[in-house]
C-alpha cells in the first residue's frame, strides 16, 4: 500500500466522522447556546434547564436523521470494501 493511498483513506475517513458527528452535535449547539442566553438574560441558574433540552434536541436528531447517517456509514463501508484490492495490490 502506497503512503498516498493511505493519506486518502484516512481523509475520507475522518470527513465522514465530522460529517456524522456535527450532524448530531451543532443542533444540540444552537439550542445549548440559546437556553445560555436566556439563563443569563433571567439570571436563572437551573442545571436541568440547560441539559433536558439540548437532550431532547440531540435524540431528535439522531431519530430524524437516524436513516441519513446510517445509510452514509453504509456508502463508506461498502466503498473502502470495493477498495481492497487498491489497499492490497
Amino acid at each position: 500500500m502506497s503512503p498516498e493511498v493511505f493519506v486518502e483513506i484516512l481523509k475520507e475517513a475522518l470527513a465522514m466522522v465530522i460529517l456524522l458527528v456535527s450532524a448530531i452535535i451543532l443542533p444540540s449547539l444552537f439550542v445549548g447556546l440559546i437556553v445560555a442566553v436566556f439563563q443569563a438574560a433571567t439570571s436563572i441558574n437551573e442545571q436541568t434547564m440547560s441539559f433536558l433540552p439540548r437532550l431532547i434536541v440531540t435524540l431528535l436528531a439522531l431519530s430524524w436523521g437516524g436513516h441519513w447517517l446510517v445509510q452514509k456509514l453504509m456508502d463508506f463501508t461498502f466503498n473502502m470494501v470495493e477498495r481492497i484490492p487498491e489497499v492490497l495490490g
